[in-house]
């Protein structure tokens, strides 16, 4: 993992201004195992001092074996900033991902697998709708729901990630700090570096529908380790976090916002 580290991005929650604000530290693609254990370590505990909250989007390991998961948990175990993550492709390499999230959960880490969760954190409620996401391309290079029936359930499995994004967000819509979190790329904004030839299997514009229906203050993934770091949905900020993109250990968000717990909720 890389040890250098730039400065906050800030992000202002839509329709709002404000001084006070939540600082997010977000990274994807982190590939742990037994070699990378002292850098993971060393990662979580900068992203406690500096964040508030830290989510991790997905590639959580390098093949999903639960040994790897436990060097991950570890880390992260007795860390007092809540830890919020969805898995990736790799994490489901091995066909053990059950047993995966319980490693990660047992060591306190939220493991969003088409759910969403809440956090109170520098006395503000943030809500993180979290999914892996899938594939599926972008603008007129997508997979159809026509053909093989092999074909069709990979179109039908997107279908549900973006099902579950939806709902996800709706049950959050009351928060006044809204974060989309998966793996796959909603937009092939920030999959630009990457060659166009394999964006249909980086993300799908489909999973981009319901965030432009509910509008997160942010959305983050991961994946695309050749993409770029900033794009957008309709002015909604969309950040590719995978490690090797930023080119170092995690990203620092700060999402400002007006309203304290205690006011009435957007």
């Amino acid at each position: 993992m890389q040890q250098t580290m730039q400065g906050p991005t800030t992000v202002l929650a839509a329709s709002m201004t404000g001084e006070q604000s939540v600082r997010v530290a977000a990274a994807g693609d982190l590939h742990v195992d037994e070699s990378g254990r002292e850098a993971v370590a060393t990662a979580v505990a900068a992203m406690e001092r500096d964040a508030d909250l830290i989510l991790l989007a997905g590639d959580l390991t390098t093949h999903g074996e639960p040994e790897q998961g436990a060097i991950l948990a570890d880390a992260c175990r007795g860390v007092r900033t809540p830890v919020i993550a969805v898995l990736g492709n790799h994490d489901l390499h091995a066909d053990r991902e059950d047993e995966l999230s319980d490693v990660l959960r047992g060591a306190g880490i939220v493991v969003l697998d088409r759910r969403h969760s809440t956090a109170v954190v520098a006395d503000r409620r943030v809500g993180v709708a979290g999914v892996k996401g899938f594939i599926g391309g972008f603008r007129d290079h997508t997979l159809p729901d026509f053909g093989e029936p092999s074909l069709r359930r990979l179109y039908a499995e997107t279908g549900e990630e973006v099902d579950a994004l939806a709902a996800g967000l709706r049950a959050i819509a009351a928060c006044p700090l809204r974060i989309a979190l998966m793996h796959y790329a909603p937009t092939c904004e920030t999959l630009v570096g990457e060659p166009s030839e394999i964006w249909s299997f980086l993300g799908s514009e489909r999973m981009a529908a319901p965030l432009l229906e509910h509008r997160p203050d942010l959305v983050l993934h991961g994946h695309a380790h050749a993409g770029r770091l900033q794009g957008s949905l309709q002015g909604i900020p969309v950040y590719n976090v995978s490690i090797p993109v930023m080119g170092q250990d995690y990203w620092l968000f700060e999402l400002a916002a007006a309203r304290s717990l205690s006011s009435t909720l957007h």
